[in-house]
């Protein structure tokens, strides 16, 4: 998708209908920009929180509960004084 939007005096720019609606956005929402590559990249917190989720699912056992082995380790920890 692409489309062409002006900037209007205040900096502001309008995001498509059709954008918004693709990405699940609405109103209130928080979106993360930033510069990358001389360009401005967009995203949604969902978006980023999705992808570090499909990052760390790469390294770890299906049906794995990080949660609980880190309360585990916490307990034992705690056994032995650290």
């Amino acid at each position: 998708m692409e489309a062409r939007v002006r900037v209007n005096e205040s900096g502001r720019v309008v995001i498509p209908a059709s954008f918004r609606k693709s990405l699940g956005i609405q109103s209130g929402d928080e979106i993360l920009i930033r510069v990358e590559a001389d360009e401005l990249r967009m995203s949604t917190l969902k978006s980023r929180l999705k992808r570090a989720q499909d990052l760390v699912a790469r390294y770890v056992e299906p049906g794995t509960l990080l949660s609980e082995e880190l309360i585990a380790e916490r307990r034992e920890a705690a056994k032995h004084g650290e």
